[in-house]
């Protein structure tokens, strides 16, 4: 029981540690500043581009505190196993965070978690999280992730942007839970209304 009880105040605890207040992220109408960045697929590095991501289709970049947390750990499950409801809707997705790539090239593998399906790109210094006009802060001494690993790098708010082929912010998503910002961001996706896989899916609502 003493056991049990330890376990659930740590997740408390570690919940609360990542936790970051909202700030004015940009709104919907806004142009999305165009960025680069490191990032990783199931585990293999390579050179990301929202420019390039847009000639595709719509992108959903959604901003995470840390990978290998209680609720980025689920974000990231909840959008792999969706996964192919976005791409139905025509859009693909990069996670956003502070990590560093080695970091993220582990939990990009990672099945329990991005699965192989989701790209996670390395914000290192935290420019691309302010330029949306995010709150980044620092994680604290003595943070660790659910590994049991120092957490060393700054923190990012959860917020999720739909931005539309012309560069543009559909929708800004933040205050949310982990699976209910990835349902909305699927909501948000559908009614761009890119392809009618999406009208039908829209109806049965995201997989858990």
């Amino acid at each position: 029981m003493k056991t049990k009880l330890k376990h659930i105040l740590h997740a408390g605890l570690l919940s609360a540690a990542i936790a970051v207040p909202a700030t004015a992220a940009l709104k919907e109408g806004d142009l999305a500043p165009d960025f680069s960045a490191r990032a990783s697929l199931d585990g293999k590095p390579f050179d990301y581009s929202l420019k390039a991501a847009l000639k595709q289709g719509p992108v959903v970049v959604y901003f995470y505190p840390s990978a290998y947390t209680g609720g980025c750990n689920i974000q990231a499950h909840t959008f792999a196993v969706n996964h192919e409801r976005f791409t139905a809707a025509g859009a693909t997705i990069l996670g956003v965070s502070l990590d560093s790539i080695d970091r993220l090239n582990a939990f990009s593998a990672d099945p329990a978690y991005c699965a192989g399906k989701i790209a996670v790109a390395s914000d290192a210094d935290g420019a691309i999280a302010k330029a949306f006009d995010l709150q980044v802060r620092e994680a604290g001494e003595g943070k660790k992730d659910t590994r049991g690993a120092d957490i060393r790098h700054g923190l990012a708010e959860r917020t999720t942007f739909i931005v539309t082929p012309n560069g543009r912010i559909a929708a800004s998503l933040t205050g949310l839970k982990p699976a209910d910002n990835v349902e909305q961001s699927l909501k948000a996706v559908q009614q761009l209304g890119l392809s009618p896989r999406a009208q039908i899916d829209s109806a049965n609502g995201p997989a858990r």
